[in-house]
């Protein structure tokens, strides 16, 4: 059971990291926010666009990358 909560943390952690990475990038609000659905939709996280825009926004805003964009 240790395992699997290494295992977890550890890939929790490096989705953090895939994030951080992505939205600190020098590029437009709205193509951080672009990459941002891109990379949930490969994670097979079911949202509807507008579901997916409005969480990519929430991120980018909370993080203070192009929300105005």
């Amino acid at each position: 059971m240790k395992g699997i909560n290494y295992l977890a943390a550890f890939i929790g952690g490096a989705a953090v990291g895939v994030a951080c990475g992505i939205l600190f990038a020098p590029e437009k609000g709205s193509d951080t926010r672009a990459k941002i659905i891109e990379a949930i939709k490969k994670r097979g996280i079911k949202l509807s666009h507008k579901e997916m825009e409005d969480l990519a926004s929430d991120i980018a805003e909370d993080l203070g990358i192009g929300a105005n964009e």
